[in-house]
């Protein structure tokens, strides 16, 4: 089975099952897909973390392709001239925002391990679409249309060019939209997987990185020095089940296995979803969880994350005795949890 947030990533997906390809196969497909017709959310530039199942052994493997910052990142990157927060739509639309894109090298990593078909095999979909053209979606459309006049294109030409028709309106909803540039891109990352981080490519990144109006200081030397990891996942226990997620940078693991800890303190009705006072609990579990997330989680390899503290046992038993059946938390506060730092495991 795919599941993609578009049919277009889908059908990708599914040609490499039907080829005989993996999941791991069938993802690298799905990414190159993703971003040429989702380029907004996902794709070559971006960074992601896979959970991997071996059914065979019954292992569960961990890849972390998160984006990392320059080493000329630094305190003040988003601050403004009079030392306050940058708006978010200056910060976000400059250079100071892009850090190196990870999510190519993951999944070569991934594939390395586990994949079936040859690595070229799965960019065979996206290079096809990109050559002959595909139906404008109606989510980039619709993105483009309220966002695309915000962002600062003036000093990228092929980029205007790309998104915006010679009369000025941005590309409308099944538009059928040409990339060679993006297919030539994909075929040399489907001969060499470093293409996107070595080379031609890397330079031609660090360079948009450095347009005006606010550059920034992502260099080739940043874009060689990334090598995605594996990682030890975070598993628990919840009932009968073993639930896993990615370990930080990631908080999707924590999060998780967080909310189901805390839930497997309340009592749900056999009603399931269709009863709302399921719901509530859900959602406090929620409010909990994210507090200690936005105040605890982060890279540890820069900051010790208390991972096992935030899931002990005693500590959820306490936060989870913050949940009334008949009232909202207002404002969920964090912690402290105990103090049993996790170390990072490569």
């Amino acid at each position: 089975m795919v599941a993609a947030a578009n049919p277009m990533a889908v059908e990708a997906g599914l040609q490499i099952l039907r080829q005989g390809g993996n999941a791991v196969d069938a993802a690298v497909a799905v990414q190159t897909v993703l971003g040429l017709v989702e380029p907004q959310s996902s794709g070559l530039g971006g960074g992601s973390f896979m959970l991997y199942y071996d059914a065979k052994t019954k292992a569960i493997t961990s890849f972390d392709g998160r984006e990392t910052a320059p080493f000329g990142a630094s305190a003040q990157m988003f601050l403004g001239e009079d030392g306050q927060p940058l708006p978010f739509i200056e910060a976000v639309n400059s250079g100071h925002s892009v850090g190196v894109p990870g999510a190519i090298d993951m999944l070569s990593l991934a594939h390395s391990e586990f994949g079936v078909l040859p690595w070229k095999a799965a960019f065979a979909p996206g290079i096809k679409l990109a050559d002959e053209g595909f139906a404008v979606p109606d989510r980039l459309a619709m993105l483009l249309k309220n966002y695309a006049h915000r962002v600062h294109l003036d000093e990228n030409a092929a980029a205007r060019a790309y998104f915006f028709l010679p009369d000025g309106s941005t590309l409308p909803a099944g538009y059928i939209r040409k990339n060679p540039d993006y297919a030539d891109t994909l075929r040399a990352i489907a001969a060499n997987p470093r293409a996107l981080l070595e080379g031609p490519i890397a330079a031609d990144i660090a360079a948009a990185a450095h347009l005006q109006p606010r550059p920034g200081t992502l260099s080739v030397k940043d874009l060689a020095a990334y090598h995605a990891r594996k990682r030890v996942p975070i598993c628990r226990p919840y009932k009968d089940k073993q639930i896993c997620g990615a370990p930080p940078p990631s908080s999707g693991g924590m999060a998780i296995n967080y909310i189901m800890d805390v839930l497997a303190h309340e009592t749900f009705t056999p009603a399931g979803a269709a009863d709302p006072q399921n719901w509530h609990y859900f959602i406090e579990a929620q409010r909990l969880a994210y507090a200690d997330r936005d105040q605890y989680v982060a890279d540890d390899a820069f900051v010790p994350v208390p991972i096992k503290g935030m899931l002990d046992p005693d500590y959820i038993a306490r936060r989870a005795a913050l949940i009334s059946p008949d009232r909202a938390i207002v404002h969920a506060e964090a912690g402290p949890p105990p103090k049993r730092c996790s170390a990072r495991k490569s």
